[in-house]
């Protein structure tokens, strides 16, 4: 696999397409970074992604703040 070992920080990882994303790169064996202003939602990915095997942690991050 080219992307065992490597890391993503994924935004918006915590619902639809970035939750999507997270899922997928961790079935890829990249260890997923969920960044997610809601922090339930970021951990909920979080945890299933350690449930399927992989590694993950969760964060709350706003990227609005960095647009100013």
């Amino acid at each position: 696999m080219r992307l065992k070992d490597k890391v993503a920080v994924v935004t918006g990882g915590g619902n639809g397409i970035g939750r999507d994303i997270c899922m997928t790169f961790a079935d890829e064996g990249v260890d997923v970074v969920v960044a997610d202003i809601d922090a339930a939602s970021a951990k909920t990915v979080a945890d299933a992604i350690i449930k399927r095997g992989g590694k993950a942690i969760a964060t709350v991050m706003d990227v609005t703040i960095l647009l100013m």
